[in-house]
Order: C-alpha cells, then structure tokens, then sequence
C-alpha cells in the first residue's frame, strides 16, 4: 500500500461520528473516504461494492459488535486492513481485537493527530496502539483473561435479560453447558455471585454485541 492510496471505509452505528471522522480526516491528502456503514450488513456491502484497502471500525456496533465484524470481513478479505475505533480501553477487548486481525486499536477521544497517525501506521503495513491503550494492555494482561467468543455471547443474552433456558435454546447449547459458562465467566473476572454478574454485563454490553439504553 503506497502513501497515495489509502481507501477507508468508515463503519459506526452513529451518522454524527461518523460526520466528526470525515471532517477530521479530510485534511489528509493521501486518504480517500471511499464510504460509510453504519451496520454489519452494510459492511460487508460497501467492502465488495467499494474495495476499501482500509476500514475504520467502531467496537461498539449495535447490531453485531465490531470485533466479531472484523473477524467476518477477514475471513472474506484476508488482504484487508482493520484499525479499531473505540470509546474503551480494557485491555480485553484490545485483546480480542488483535486476536479477530484488526492491526490497530486507537480510542475515539484521541486527537486527531493521533487517529491520524494511526491510520498511517496501519496503511504502511505496521500496527498501532493508542499510548493509553498499551499502557492498561501490559499493565494487566495477567490480570484479567480474555473471555472466549462463547462466554462473550453469553454475557451479551445476560445482558438481555434472558435466562439460562433462554440463553441455551438461543445458542444450541444444554442449560447445564450455559450455567458452566457463567460460573466460569464469574471465575475469570472475580465477580460475586449473579447480580454481580448481570451487571457487569449490563455495564459492558455493547463491546460483548448487546445493546445498551440510549
């Protein structure tokens, strides 16, 4: 990939981030914004339709979290670039974002400078972290392990509301194989007993693919 030809794909399920990221990067002058998506369907549409080199991706997508998006649109485009975009900087959704391919994981509150550089980076060929991000990873990477994509689903019916019936049925999976997921998804991340449970997954449900209200 030359410095010239940089085609990004902006994906986030808000038009107005979305407006901020075109107006912040139409100073660079070897970036094209070749389009726009504000869902996991409309993704996968604008990358065919539109052959971006590069996608600007949200973690925390409403219909399909952006990690799990990257994932799909790798397997499908295994030349593509991801760099994350995120209101969040817990090192296991970083985690789990290199692990799905994204190069890159830079915080939305980042000067523009820094996004910037970030895209650079990624276009060249290399990877970025956004300096607040890597700091946390590597100050806690033995502190909380990663959930699995299994238990990440889990957290995300969890905070749904739905119950482990309902959790099984919707998975394919036994009640009791739901309720070992749970037990070890309250192990990992040291949390007491179900209400503690419920709402660290209603506090973190949009980067495990739920929504939150508002």
């Amino acid at each position: 990939m030359t410095d010239l030809s940089i085609r990004l794909l902006l994906v986030d399920d808000h038009p107005l981030v979305r407006d901020g990221l075109r107006a912040r990067l139409s100073a660079m002058a070897a970036l094209e914004v070749v389009g726009e998506a504000g869902t996991a369907v409309e993704a996968q549409q604008q990358v065919e339709l539109l052959r971006p080199n590069l996608v600007l991706m949200d973690v925390g997508m409403r219909d399909m979290n952006g990690i799990d998006l990257t994932a799909l649109l790798l397997r499908e485009h295994p030349e593509l670039r991801v760099l994350m975009l995120s209101m969040y900087d817990n090192p296991e959704y970083v985690q789990r974002a290199l692990q799905a391919g994204a190069r890159g994981y830079v915080l939305k509150d980042a000067p523009a400078s820094e996004i910037v550089g970030a895209i650079n980076a990624v276009a060249a060929g290399g990877t970025y972290l956004s300096p607040a991000v890597s700091k946390r990873l590597f100050r806690n990477q033995e502190q909380r392990p990663v959930l699995s994509m299994r238990e990440s689903q889990i957290l995300s019916a969890l905070a749904r509301g739905l119950a482990s019936k309902q959790i099984a049925r919707e998975l394919g999976l036994s009640v009791r194989t739901v309720e070992a997921h749970r037990q070890n998804i309250k192990r990992k991340l040291e949390l007491e007993g179900q209400a503690e449970l419920i709402k660290y997954a209603v506090e973190h449900a949009r980067e495990h693919g739920g929504e939150t209200p508002g």
